[in-house]
């Protein structure tokens, strides 16, 4: 168990599971993004829908979406931090078969109008789980270095990604594939036992059919 399973993250308040779990959702969608959010559209689940104001469970997403950590003192002022950089928001209600209680799919666009789609759930003790990217099922926790890829489902992709991963010394411990159809959009999830050098980052996102590639650092400090 780790001591930040006891005690909980260095976090702004007032709870772990509605405030840091929220921010590391909100920047984890952010990192998918790859750019600046202009707008964002927030569906909460559950408890985060029933009590995100009194919780501070808005500000917190919002505060990750800006790049905010769960430790900045700004995330208890997020809302106005995002009208003063042109972020527009809106939150409703999300009615998602099975999710946790917990849960928020966050719809963001860039101002070139790219845009990403994240569920995720903060599971308690600031940890959470991201369970969709773009509608594609993923299992990613933060608790290991990890490395999504988004890619063109085409022949020698996965190939082409854990070779070079391989070739740089690092040790895979976990890989995971999603695609809603072939041929489409698809997601790698990859654990890995380092980190990921920013050298190996640049390779990658060079390689043909590669459209994202976004390294999650392990320790929850995402």
């Amino acid at each position: 168990m780790d001591i930040f399973d006891v005690i909980g993250p260095v976090m702004i308040g007032p709870s772990s599971s509605h405030t840091a779990g929220a921010v590391r959702i909100g920047r984890v969608a952010r990192e998918i993004l790859g750019r600046p959010a202009v707008r964002a559209e927030i569906g909460l689940c559950g408890s985060f829908a029933r009590t995100f104001r009194g919780h501070g469970t808005d500000r917190a997403l919002v505060a990750g979406i800006l790049g905010l950590a769960p430790d900045d003192a700004r995330v208890r002022d997020s809302l106005q931090l995002a009208d003063s950089l042109g972020l527009t928001y809106a939150f409703h209600e999300e009615h998602l078969q099975s999710a946790h209680p917990n849960t928020a799919l966050l719809r963001l666009w860039g101002e070139d109008n790219v845009r990403c789609e994240v569920q995720g759930a903060s599971v308690g003790g600031g940890n959470i789980l991201i369970s969709r990217i773009n509608g594609m099922e993923t299992q990613v926790t933060g608790q290991q270095e990890t490395l999504i890829v988004l890619h063109r489902d085409e022949p020698g992709m996965i190939a082409a990604v854990t070779g070079r991963v391989a070739d740089s010394g690092l040790n895979i411990g976990n890989f995971r594939l999603s695609r809603p159809k072939k041929g489409a959009q698809a997601v790698m999830t990859l654990e890995t036992d380092l980190a990921v050098p920013a050298p190996l980052l640049d390779e990658l996102r060079g390689l043909p059919g590669i459209t994202r590639v976004v390294p999650i650092p392990a320790n929850r400090s995402v």
